[in-house]
């Protein structure tokens, strides 16, 4: 005779795998959000160090 399935030990590993995913998902994301605040700095640190009258590219 065949085991019998173990339904709930493979709904645990399903909901483990779906919250680690999840999990993952909203580091990503919370990665991006702070990478444009970085990059806005280095723009405007860069923006401030130049004269305004100095513009050679006319």
């Amino acid at each position: 005779m065949a085991r019998k399935p173990n339904y709930n030990y493979e709904k645990r590993q399903k909901e483990l795998a779906r919250a680690a995913k999840k999990e993952e998902k909203r580091r990503r994301k919370q990665e991006q959000a702070e990478q444009p605040d970085e990059e806005t700095e280095n723009l405007t640190a860069s923006d401030e160090t130049e004269e305004p009258g100095d513009e050679t590219s006319l």
